[in-house]
């Protein structure tokens, strides 16, 4: 049997193309935290990314890869157990499930639902918050178009749930990577599910703390 038919190889490139897009969204945070600086650190950061050129391409085309692949077999290996799993058994694994496993394909659905429109808002730049004067040219005033949109309650809604989605999706996904590629057991699956736990705040915090603030007129111009 090829390694991606079969059902344990499809779980390892799922842990595999998970871990990359955790690594990510890491980097990302912390770029994005150049905010709390202030306008030129944020805008800096933004220049230095935009000089990289073809360098920053590669690298999307790599992690939207990776994010293909995530949610292909994320979805097939869904319906498969869905088919597969005997009703019998439903009660035995509800009692071992959490809302956060049982919930992960709605969690993951979307999130890439927000993923479409956050690459819309702040990569195309084509949603109406944003201001033709902010990317008149590249990267243009990054702060500007970020305090702007933020200050739009429903979009910094829409930002929070989504923060409090990758939450939820992350609370059980750090610790699935872990347990998948062989790095769990019975003694350390309670500290891989702390850790798990913790980053996954860390993100919601680091995450939520922008729109939160912009909302707040603590960070403004």
């Amino acid at each position: 049997m090829g390694f991606m038919s079969s059902s344990v190889g499809r779980k390892v490139l799922m842990a595999v193309t998970g871990f990359f897009m955790l690594f990510f969204v890491l980097v990302h945070m912390l770029g994005n935290s150049s905010i709390f600086i202030g306008p030129a650190a944020l805008n800096t950061y933004a220049e230095k990314l935009h000089s990289l050129g073809p360098l920053v391409w590669i690298f999307r085309g790599f992690m939207a890869l990776m994010l293909l692949i995530h949610v292909w077999f994320g979805v097939t290996l869904t319906l498969e157990n869905s088919a597969a799993n005997p009703s019998k058994y439903a009660v035995s694994k509800k009692l071992k499930a959490t809302f956060s496993s049982e919930t992960m394909i709605w969690t993951g659905v979307l999130l890439l639902s927000f993923l479409v429109y956050h690459l819309l808002q702040f990569t195309l730049r084509i949603t109406p918050d944003i201001l033709p004067d902010a990317i008149a040219k590249r990267p243009g005033d990054v702060y500007k178009m970020v305090v702007t949109s933020f200050r739009i309650t429903p979009i910094s809604v829409v930002y929070l749930v989504a923060m409090f989605t990758l939450f939820l999706h992350l609370s059980h996904g750090i610790q699935s990577i872990f347990q998948t590629v062989g790095c769990s057991n019975d003694k350390t699956l309670p500290a891989l599910t702390t850790i798990g736990k913790l980053l996954s705040v860390l993100f919601l915090v680091g995450y939520g703390a922008i729109p939160v603030l912009i909302l707040a007129g603590i960070l403004a111009r």
